[in-house]
């Protein structure tokens, strides 16, 4: 805030960062190839959303994208939406995805872990040979360009297999993580009609055997549309799925590794938002857009390149699934998982990390603040030489959680706290190897990412909380939703508020260093009395009680009433002591008006499968709206987590 001091600088980059990192390199070429120079980091970023043709004309000359037609021009217009990218163009995701520059033959580029089965590894030649494999399998079943392949699949590598197989042939790609309840499939899949079904028999979670056959047979009765369903034997032989094709059945015929040239905009896949207050809106991502913007944020800013071992942990029902493949795009050899992050502990993800080298190890904030809570320290525990990266999402991290990295992990680390979306499928902030990290803010916006906060008469501001807008076109923006022909769903969605620029429904704070700190989601925010209070810095209060395993606070306006809900750690009562005190902190921390009227323990916090708390359905339950019309219940984590909030709503309404 202005004439406040900046927060503590946790790291800074290296003297020697310019001349060795990836973005310092593309810095040097923008000189020599195109006169263009910076001295820093906020004048490259300056440029990249001024002259938006500029950056990414040089992103694709720079990456070597290859052009099977060369485009007629960078952008139609800024126009949002329907800027029109690189048009003429014609090119294939997955062609690149398998080029893997400066990666020999016998390389692993995929190592694979899981609770169901050994580790996997597979190298160059063997990832190449499988897809090729597949894509002649996929052809024998029907599948042709256009056509929708779905994937009820776990992280493995086969689900990676099959979707650059299905992107090789023009096909289009879209899955859900077996964890998915039915109805959360069906509200998916459905929407797209696909005609191949990829499907587990079942997986382990947490030492659990969970079989899937019951689900499968429902979610298939429902697809009328399909002409094959592939089984992968995970958990038994996958006998009990009748009429499938098993995985090795599809992958037994040797095949051509052939790249279809498909238009720029040309569907890649379809990802669906969470659906927890309504039909999940499904976001078209095109071949191009994902392309240029997955080797700008890989390479640029996390500076991932042939030497590197990428991990995020993530299922195939989060976008993060698929930015981590596109690690392949940078010639990193991705790490996958499937499987609990806290199985048998908090430490099994850390001793991966330590047997596979991982050098970025990407995880959501809630993860970090279970491991701090728990008080484990990874860098004392395990040997990480090789970890140089934290990466950070799903939710906002607070300012105890970027000084756990650096005090618990390793002080040397680039903590990568980053903040984006499903609907661009990408960080639009986030960190470079060029900026400092600022203890509790995300280091910067990214390149090519044009991120103001607009404040309430849309006038855009620094240094004081706005909405987070985009004013200016990506490559990565969705090219529409699917069956939307006029698109009138896609501009109610982001453009309704702003015509003309994208309302993404956080608030954010833009500092004067050009740093940010996202405050929560803008409809849910908390407006007592003229004071507005982002939920993210509630939470960072609340959480920081050793009593406190998780929380979600809603403001209900009839009777201006303030209500914290909260989940305890093992053995931990909720006595008027604590409650006296969490009120002292909050009164303290954020303001009076925002000491909760009521603290209501709750046996668990709703989430989605991506750790995203439901404010907002929790609060339409608690003002009558019916629990299955306020959240899908397949979308969560723990299903059964509504059903207190229902129980509830009688004596808190």
């Amino acid at each position: 805030m202005p004439g406040m001091a900046p927060p503590r600088v946790l790291w800074s980059p290296p003297a020697d960062a310019r001349s060795r990192t990836r973005v310092g390199h593309f810095l040097e070429w923008l000189a020599d190839n195109r006169g263009r120079r910076f001295e820093g980091y906020a004048g490259l970023w300056l440029w990249s959303v001024d002259d938006l043709e500029g950056f990414w004309g040089s992103i694709a000359e720079y990456f070597g994208v290859d052009f099977e037609t060369p485009p007629e021009q960078v952008l139609t217009s800024r126009q949002m939406p329907g800027a029109s990218w690189f048009p003429g163009s014609r090119l294939n995701w997955a062609a690149h995805a398998l080029r893997l520059a400066g990666r020999g033959d016998d390389d692993v580029v995929v190592i694979a872990r899981s609770e169901t089965r050994p580790e996997q590894r597979l190298t160059a030649t063997e990832l190449r040979e499988a897809v090729a494999r597949a894509r002649a399998g996929l052809l024998r079943v029907g599948v042709r360009r256009g056509d929708r392949v779905a994937a009820y699949l776990p992280n493995v590598p086969e689900a990676a297999i099959a979707l650059l197989a299905t992107a090789s042939i023009g096909a289009i790609w879209s899955s859900c993580a077996p964890e998915f309840g039915t109805r959360s499939v069906i509200d998916r899949f459905g929407q797209i009609e696909p005609a191949v079904l990829l499907t587990v028999d079942g997986y382990r979670y947490g030492g659990k055997e969970i079989h899937r056959e019951p689900e499968v047979a429902a979610i298939r009765s429902t697809l009328p549309s399909l002409k094959a369903t592939v089984v992968l034997p995970y958990l038994t032989d996958g006998a009990a799925i009748p009429d499938a094709v098993a995985w090795n059945e599809l992958v037994a015929e040797q095949g051509e590794l052939a790249f279809e040239p498909l238009p720029f905009e040309h569907p890649l896949y379809v990802l669906f938002s969470s659906g927890t207050t309504g039909l999940p809106k499904p976001i078209v991502h095109g071949h191009g857009g994902i392309l240029l913007e997955h080797l700008k944020i890989h390479a640029l800013h996390h500076d991932l390149g042939p030497e590197d071992r990428f991990f995020w942990y993530t299922t195939t029902g989060w976008m993060m699934w698929n930015y981590l493949i596109s690690g392949l795009l940078v010639s990193s050899t991705v790490v996958l998982y499937d499987g609990s992050p806290a199985h048998p502990d908090l430490m099994h993800l850390w001793r991966m990390a330590s047997e596979t080298a991982t050098t970025c190890f990407g995880t959501s904030a809630p993860f970090l603040m279970a491991c701090r809570k728990a008080g484990i320290a990874p860098g004392r525990e395990v040997d990480l030489p090789g970890l140089r990266s934290i990466g950070s999402t799903g939710a906002p991290l607070p300012a105890e959680g970027f000084r756990y990295v650096y005090e618990a992990i390793g002080s040397n680390l680039q903590l990568a706290s980053v903040s984006g979306g499903t609907v661009v499928c990408t960080a639009f902030v986030g960190a470079s190897p060029l900026v400092p990290v600022w203890e509790g803010e995300i280091s910067c916006r990214h390149l090519g990412c044009r991120i103001e906060a607009f404040d309430a008469d849309g006038r855009s501001v620094t240094g004081e909380q706005g909405e987070l807008v985009i004013s200016a076109p990506m490559p990565s923006m969705p090219t529409g939703f699917w069956d939307d022909p006029d698109g009138s769903r896609y501009r109610a969605a982001y453009y309704s508020d702003y015509p003309g620029v994208w309302r993404h429904g956080d608030w954010i704070t833009i500092t004067e260093r050009g740093s940010c700190v996202i405050s929560g989601r803008s409809d849910a925010t908390l407006n007592r009395g003229g004071v507005r209070i982002g939920t993210a810095e509630f939470y960072a209060v609340v959480e920081g009680f050793p009593e406190i395993a998780d929380s979600l606070v809603v403001h209900l306006e009839e009777g201006d009433r303030l209500i914290l809900f909260v989940a305890l750690q093992p053995d931990t009562e909720l006595d008027e002591a604590l409650r006296g005190r969490l009120r002292a902190e909050l009164r303290t921390s954020l303001s009076p008006r925002h000491a909760p009227d009521e603290i209501v323990p709750v046996p668990s916090i709703p989430r989605t499968l991506s750790g995203k708390k439901l404010e907002v359905p929790v609060k339409r339950i608690l003002t009558g709206t019916p629990p299955d019309e306020a959240a899908s219940r397949g979308s969560l984590s723990d299903p059964t987590s509504l059903d207190a909030f229902v129980a509830l709503r009688g004596s808190l309404a």
